[in-house]
């Protein structure tokens, strides 16, 4: 039973009188995970659950109380934003702020690099829009410059979000996973597809496809795939060339009249060979399904975004529920390993 691999913790961050909806933190490990990023709504139009609505969005540091909670504080300041946030918009163009924050720090140079997806609406054409993976770097979130994005949205306007950093392979590069899209054969799906990094601070490759909810056949999934955290071999190891990793998930989509009206999210697991870049499998049922998530009732989001690793077969995975408020799970290695085909 996947609930004996994890129990569900208390509420780590909440909404303040400043931000109605909060959502997908990330930590820094040189803090000891003390302190990080998250995404703030700072406002919302239209209905959750039905395509069209916008969300507008700020990033803002957090810092771990002595009660262990996080608190929000100032909204995150790059260098030289304005500017290239100026040359990224295009006539028609409407940045919509900055989202789903990632922290990654350079073992070799030891630099901060944060990534954060930039969603671009086109004013007037909803196929027009574009989603760029942004880019900073800098000594710590106080000392971080704005780059140009690492990848941006293709000529068939597919773009990238929601990064997923994997380990070297043996060549010396990353098979890193993205949340991407395509049109399918009535709606238009997000996928997993990789994404070639030799420099992490320079433009990335997209390369292939490797989930398509489309043709996957699984009903928690069928919707929306989006790549979540990659486990530390120290975790759970998986043998050589492979990671279990986190999978966001959102059933299908269903069409009303003329809306398209959202599913549920839900949480998973896969199997990533980011040797070959390569998912070699992903769970037929979800892994976490919070309790609360939909009591509202609205649309139900459980959704995670970061990893730590606590003490061996021990750690927190964090995962915001309804875009309301972000909780710690406490898996258990042993557990997880049972969840896992041949382990």
């Amino acid at each position: 039973m996947a609930e004996k691999a994890y129990t569900a913790g208390e509420k780590v961050v909440e909404a303040d009188s400043r931000f109605k909806h909060v959502m997908s933190i990330s930590l820094n490990p040189d803090s000891n995970y003390k302190e990080g990023v998250i995404r703030c709504i700072t406002s919302r139009s239209g209905d959750l659950a039905i395509k069209g609505g916008i969300d507008r969005s700020e990033l803002h540091k957090i810092i771990q109380s002595e009660s262990g909670k996080f608190v929000i504080g100032e909204r995150l300041s790059l260098k030289n934003e304005d500017e290239m946030v100026k040359k990224l918009n295009g006539t028609n163009l409407d940045l919509l702020g900055f989202e789903d924050p990632d922290i990654f720090t350079e073992k070799e140079t030891g630099l901060m690099h944060l990534y954060f997806t930039m969603p671009f609406h086109d004013k007037e054409f909803e196929d027009k829009s574009r989603t760029h993976l942004g880019h900073a770097v800098g000594k710590d979130l106080n000392d971080l410059e704005m780059t140009e994005p690492v990848l941006v949205t293709d000529s068939l306007g597919n773009g990238a979000k929601e990064l997923s950093i994997a380990p070297l392979n043996s060549k010396g590069f990353r098979y890193n996973l993205v949340e991407s899209s395509k049109k399918g054969k009535e709606f238009i799906y997000s996928t997993v597809r990789v994404a070639e990094a030799h420099d992490m601070g320079k433009s990335w490759v997209f390369g292939d496809t490797v989930f398509d909810p489309e043709d996957c056949g699984i009903s928690w999934i069928a919707g929306h795939a989006s790549p979540g955290p990659l486990f530390p071999k120290s975790f759970i190891d998986l043998g050589s060339g492979k990671l279990l990793g986190i999978m966001n998930g959102c059933q299908a989509n269903q069409k009303i009249v003329d809306d398209i009206k959202y599913g549920n999210f839900n949480i998973g697991l896969f199997i990533y060979d980011y040797e070959n870049g390569k998912i070699d499998w992903v769970s037929q049922e979800p892994f976490i399904q919070d309790s609360e998530a939909g009591k509202g009732g609205g649309r139900a989001i459980t959704f995670a975004s970061q990893f730590v690793e606590m003490e061996p077969g021990k750690g927190i995975l964090y995962a915001h529920i309804d875009d309301s408020f972000v909780r710690s799970y406490y898996l258990n290695a042993e557990e997880l390993k049972k969840l896992i085909p041949n382990s």
